[in-house]
């Protein structure tokens, strides 16, 4: 069996198992390249080459990055800001939440900026009561546009600019992904105000994010113990705030003794009180039952990693609460700065985009933006998984003459046509695929592909290449083509079959885009 036919089978296997659902995307990806390995496709530095790419660098070091602007509370108060500003109209709060997420999901990637103003738009929505699904899916479908703005949108992104650079020397800058993002942002923001009404339905949602932007009225309710002197420094700032525990049964702290002003055995919180079947407890030392309350203080990363103990049960997450009610303070601002300079020297290209995402992580990390811990937390391992494990794929696709086999046979049913009609049927390929599979995969899948065709045609790659990056980023149709489509779902309410409807008509605007503006901008 050739080396393309046993490359072909591997691929087959692959996508049947992405959609199957039932192995996890990073340990598919890992076996496509330990099958390429073993059946002789590719070598041992070529199988596991993925690993050390200088993309999958540059993705990781931006997940440290978006969790300093997130972790900070930066992206939830931009939100929280601008979307207010949109008064109970529900029109004017939908292009304002679809313009906010765009931008964020530019700098930030799309499922950290859904995550961030998920929130925030629940809260929005049961103010004015309307319909969470009226404000959310366009929530995630603007994230999804926004992605296109920038280099640094999405992974795919990253992935085109390379296959650029390594067909033609030339990779796309920072900003060039604008050129197709803002039409994008632009033409789907005016689609979903046309349809909204129609095509979004009005549904009870099971499950609704906890609004806990107004927590530290909430606690001093229902603490009455607690300090209220002005002189006193607040319960929530910008470096410390609390959190309530629950003691479960079973746990190793039933039949300790505390009191309120205690110092935990770590030496970081603080208890500040006890409650007991709703009673506040002040008098003495007090041993603790099962259902006991605790009111701990401390600063927010001393929370977080202390509050990881099984032995107690967190009421509301302090990450929860720190990103919607906690000020901004310094490390907010400092996060600021470390963007502002890693997108110039991005869309400047003083260093290599991998040396500048690395310094940005690292800059994060050292100002202590950041912790250690957060930032090992921060990475998505299953993103990295997949693009490493997946770009021996590609290799193999391109090495073992795959690519030109499919080229060929795309450009004998629909060449005669031209490279538009090429373009075209290449992106309805890439929209298919994207909606079975990750965007991701199925870009490393395309992209290669892609090259071939504009080879085979004697054209320039760059057409194909963007157009591709561009339609990969419409997985509109179902909850689980992408983790903000599925994030949404509970707190909207929505059924699988309830995406399409607007996700349908808002393909067609990327699509539209990918054949009839980038054709324009990077000439065949």
């Amino acid at each position: 069996m050739t080396d393309s036919a046993l490359t072909l089978i591997i691929l087959a296997l692959a996508v049947i198992a992405f959609i199957s659902g039932r192995i996890p995307t990073g340990l598919v990806a890992v076996g496509v390249s330990l099958a390429l390995l073993a059946t002789g496709v590719l070598d041992l530095p070529q199988a596991f080459a993925g690993f050390a790419d200088p993309a999958v660098i540059l993705i990781a070091a931006l997940f440290v990055v978006a969790e300093g602007l997130d972790g900070t509370g930066l992206t939830a108060w931009a939100g929280q800001q601008l979307v207010r500003r949109g008064g109970g109209d529900v029109r004017r709060l939908t292009v304002l939440v679809m313009v906010v997420v765009a931008v964020l999901s530019a700098l930030i990637s799309v499922n950290g900026a859904v995550a961030a103003l998920l929130p925030v738009v629940v809260v929005i929505a049961s103010r004015i009561l309307v319909a969470p699904a009226k404000l959310l899916l366009p929530l995630a479908f603007g994230a999804h546009a926004g992605s296109l703005l920038t280099l640094t949108g999405s992974p795919v992104n990253v992935l085109a600019s390379e296959y650029a650079d390594d067909a033609t020397g030339h990779p796309f800058g920072f900003f060039d992904f604008a050129v197709a993002g803002l039409p994008i942002v632009v033409g789907s923001v005016l689609l979903v105000l046309l349809v909204q009404r129609f095509v979004i339905p009005a549904r009870t949602p099971a499950t609704m994010p906890r609004d806990l932007s107004d927590q530290a009225r909430v606690l001093l309710r229902d603490y009455p113990g607690l300090r209220t002197d002005a002189a006193q420094p607040p319960l929530l700032d910008a470096e410390s705030g609390v959190a309530e525990v629950l003691v479960p049964p079973r746990s190793a702290f039933v039949g300790a003794t505390v009191f309120p002003g205690m110092v935990t055995e770590s030496g970081d919180l603080v208890i500040l009180a006890v409650q007991r079947a709703g009673e506040h407890l002040e008098n003495g030392d007090i041993v603790l039952e099962v259902g006991d309350v605790l009111l701990l203080q401390g600063d927010w990363d001393a929370l977080d990693v202390n509050l990881a103990d099984p032995a107690v049960v967190v009421v509301d997450a302090p990450n929860a609460v720190r990103r919607q009610a906690a000020p901004l303070g310094r490390r907010s601002w400092t996060a600021l700065v470390i963007l502002v300079l890693m997108v110039v020297a991005l869309a400047t290209g003083v260093f290599p985009p991998a040396v500048t995402g690395l310094l940005a992580a690292g800059a994060m990390v050292l100002t202590r933006t950041v912790t250690v811990e957060r930032a090992h937390r921060s990475i998505s391992w299953t993103t990295l998984l997949l693009v490493a494990g997946m770009i021996p794929m590609s290799t193999a696709i391109t090495q073992t003459g795959t690519a030109e086999m499919i080229a060929t046979g795309l450009i004998g049913i629909v060449g005669d046509s031209g490279p538009l009609v090429v373009l075209g049927a290449l992106c309805l390929v890439a929209l298919v695929f994207g909606q079975l599979i990750s965007n991701t995969a199925t870009a490393l899948i395309i992209l290669p592909i892609a090259i071939s065709v504009a080879t085979e045609m004697q054209v320039s790659p760059l057409p194909f290449l963007m157009a591709v990056a561009v339609v990969s980023a419409a997985a509109l149709l179902t909850p689980v083509a992408t983790p903000a489509n599925l994030m949404i779902q509970g707190p909207a309410g929505l059924r699988f079959g309830d995406y399409w409807k607007l996700g349908l008509p808002v393909m067609v605007v990327f699509y539209a885009v990918a054949i009839g503006i980038v054709p324009l901008v990077w000439r065949f």
